[in-house]
């Protein structure tokens, strides 16, 4: 059972945002709350995932798959193949600890595993269908970011896809400012957080979560090989993206 995000409610020195044990405890409900549309995105994400499956031996593979939520969303797709293959990847045991149990029967029927990778060193990925990145890239040391979608873009098999979701900078920064004001509001007024919440927060991911714009994401993707890009869903500093390998 998930519990209510309370975790900046604390005094004291804010520490830097880690995916631990305290964090994996709240995590659904602190993305539920911090993520505009968390909701929705899931719902599209899994519309258009079926839309590239093969009817017979399709792969997804979840990069940064947290608490398994994306996984049991695609598992539960009335068009989802019978015979999938659901793999997810993360470097937090906290939050595997957590999807190993949202994904018991999925894992128990052999159509889901989890494994420890850290993103920056991923290896002996199997050739799969899809592949995702929900607000993940953003953690990812901005070095290290090309290498890790051109690996993706290896992995994947012709037609494949790849479905990126982040948090973005506008290139004005008078609008930036704008879509961030407006971001902290939607927290305070559907999230239920505080101001002070909201501060800590930001504190905590300071040079733990690095934004890029999103012309700057796209160069990344065309640089590890997508033929096809497009932003299929967009919310002030938010959106999610499709990278097709042709």
């Amino acid at each position: 059972m998930t519990d209510q995000d309370k975790i900046f409610q604390q005094t004291g020195r804010t520490e830097d945002f880690a995916f631990n044990e305290r964090v994996a405890h709240v995590f659904d409900d602190m993305v539920s709350r911090s993520v505009p549309f968390y909701n929705e995105i899931q719902c599209i994400q899994s519309d258009l995932i079926v839309d590239f499956l093969p009817e017979n031996s399709a792969v997804v593979c979840d990069f940064g798959c947290s608490t398994g939520t994306t996984l049991e969303h695609i598992a539960q797709h009335p068009r989802c193949p019978s015979d999938i293959a659901l793999i997810g990847y993360d470097n937090s045991e906290a939050m595997l600890d957590k999807a190993r149990i949202k994904l018991e029967n999925l894992i128990t029927a052999k159509k889901a595993s989890l494994r420890f990778a850290d993103l920056g060193r991923l290896q002996d990925l199997p050739e799969c269908n899809v592949a995702i990145l929900n607000w993940t890239l953003q953690f990812v040391r901005p070095i290290d970011r090309e290498q890790v979608l051109k690996t993706i873009f290896n992995a994947l098999k012709p037609g494949g896809i790849l479905l990126l979701s982040e948090k973005i900078l506008s290139s004005d920064p008078v609008l930036n400012r704008l879509y961030i004001e407006h971001y902290l509001q939607y927290k305070i007024e559907h999230g239920g957080y505080s101001d002070t919440e909201n501060q800590r927060k930001r504190e905590a991911l300071e040079n733990i979560l690095i934004p890029y714009r999103l012309d700057e994401n796209y160069a990344l993707l065309e640089r590890a090989g997508f033929g096809r890009i497009d932003t299929y869903f967009k919310w002030f500093n938010f959106a999610s993206m499709i990278a097709v390998k042709i």
